[in-house]
C-alpha cells in the first residue's frame, strides 16, 4: 500500500520521495516534552499549522530503490531526526545528530523547502538512515518512548563512559529521568537517584537506583561532597536550580550534563565554581544511528531491567489534548504513548 498524497489529522503533504527514504504507516507515536515546548513556543515559534510527534512506531509500507536497512513490512522507528547531509566532517563521524545540516522531524525545513511534519500523524516519511528496527520483544508502547526520550538519556551516558566503577546521578525523576535510571543500571553504573519529590523514592528504586537522594533536606549536598563521576540533569525546570550546589557533589573532573531543556536561561555561575573539583558542564543533543541501534540491542537483552513506565491513550482530539496539558503539568507515570491509529486513520 502507498503513501497517501495527503496526511490526516490536518492535511498535509510530505516531502517527495527519494530513493533513500521509507515510507511508515503509525501504529503509536510517543508524546514528548519537546511537543509541549514547541505547541506553547517556549523554544520559540513554530511554524504553523504543524503536526508535532517525534516518537514514531509503525509498519513499512513502501521502500525506495536504494533502501538497504529496511523492507516493507517491518516494524520500524522515527525518533526526534529525520535527516541529515550524511556528507559533513560531522556526520562522517557518527555525529549526524550535530549535522549543522539536519533536520528535525517535525517544524524544520527541507532543503527543498518543505515543513517536515510529525508522528500524531497516519503516516511518516523517513530516510532511512533515521528508520530503526525494532526488536520483536519490544512492544510498540515501550518503544516507542525510546526513540527520543531514550536516545536523548542513553547518548550521554555512553559517551561519558558510564559503566562499573562509575557513580553516576540521575537529576529529575520523570519521562527522561527514568529512563537514565535504567540505563544506568543496565550499564552497570552505581546509580544515584536525585529528586525534590520524595514519593518517587521507591519509583526510583524499582527503576535502577540504589540510593534516593531527596533534595527538600536543607544541606543535601554536603553528605554527598565530591561523590558523582557523572549528573545526568534530565529536569527541564534547572533555570531554577541552585546549580553550584549540584555541582559540589562532582567528583573531580566531574560532568554536569543537561538534557532537561527549560524555556529560561540557566542561572548565572562563576568561574570560580568549577575550580574547587574541575567539574565541567554540558549538554547534548539526541543520539546517533550507531547510539539508537546498540540501546535498542540492549533493551531487547535485558528487558528485566529497561521497562520504561508508559500510559497508552487513543489518538484523537481529544486524546492528543489530555495527552499533552497533562505532560504539561507532569501528570504522567512517566510517559505517554498514543495508540489506536487503526481506530482513528483506518488500516491503510
Amino acid at each position: 500500500m502507498g503513501y497517501p498524497e495527503t496526511f490526516e489529522g490536518f492535511m498535509f503533504k510530505p516531502k517527495p520521495f527519494d530513493d533513500n527514504d521509507v515510507d511508515i504507516q503509525i501504529e503509536a507515536c510517543g508524546v514528548c516534552g519537546s511537543d509541549v515546548h514547541t505547541i506553547t513556543g517556549g523554544w520559540g515559534e513554530a511554524s504553523l499549522p504543524l503536526c508535532v510527534g517525534h516518537e514514531i512506531i509503525g509498519k513499512v509500507i513502501k521502500v525506495g530503490p536504494k533502501v538497504s536497512t529496511l523492507k516493507v513490512g517491518d516494524r520500524a522507528g522515527v525518533g526526534a531526526q529525520i535527516w541529515a547531509c550524511l556528507d559533513c566532517r560531522i556526520c562522517k563521524s557518527d555525529n549526524e545528530n550535530y549535522c549543522p545540516h539536519q533536520v528535525a522531524t517535525y517544524n524544520a525545513p527541507y532543503p527543498d523547502g518543505t515543513i517536515a511534519q510529525g508522528g500524531y500523524a497516519s503516516h511518516i516519511r523517513a530516510h532511512e538512515y533515521f528508520a530503526f528496527r525494532i526488536p520483536v520483544n519490544i512492544p510498540n508502547e515501550l518503544a516507542a518512548p525510546m526513540m527520543c526520550a531514550g536516545l536523548t538519556t542513553w547518548s550521554p551516558l555512553i559517551r561519558a563512559g558510564v559503566g562499573p566503577g562509575k557513580k553516576v546521578a540521575i537529576l529529575g525523576i520523570g519521562g527522561l529521568g527514568h529512563f537514565g535510571l535504567m540505563w544506568s543500571k543496565a550499564l552497570g553504573a552505581e546509580t544515584y537517584a536525585i529528586s525534590h519529590s520524595p514519593s518517587k523514592e521507591a519509583d526510583a528504586k524499582t527503576l535502577g537506583a540504589t540510593t534516593f537522594i531527596d533534595t527538600s533536606v536543607k544541606d543535601w549536598a554536603k553528605s554527598y561532597s565530591m561523590t558523582f563521576d557523572f549528573i545526568l540533569n534530565c529536569s527541564d525546570m534547572a533555570s531554577d536550580f541552585d546549580i553550584g550546589e549540584y555541582m559540589s557533589t562532582l567528583n573531580v573532573n566531574g560532568c554536569f550534563h543537561n538534557v532537561g531543556l527549560p524555556d529560561k536561561p540557566l542561572p548565572q555561575l562563576m568561574a570560580f565554581q568549577f575550580a574547587g573539583n574541575g567539574s565541567t558542564i554540558g549538554g547534548s543533543h539526541i543520539g546517533s544511528r550507531p547510539e539508537m541501534l546498540a540501546m535498542l540491542k540492549l533493551a531487547s537483552a535485558k528487558p528485566d531491567i529497561v521497562h520504561p513506565m508508559v500510559e497508552t491513550i487513543d489518538i484523537s482530539a481529544a486524546g492528543c489534548k489530555e495527552a499533552v496539558e497533562r505532560v504539561k503539568v507532569n501528570d504522567v507515570h512517566y510517559r505517554f504513548t498514543l495508540t489506536g491509529f487503526d481506530k482513528a486513520f483506518g488500516a491503510k
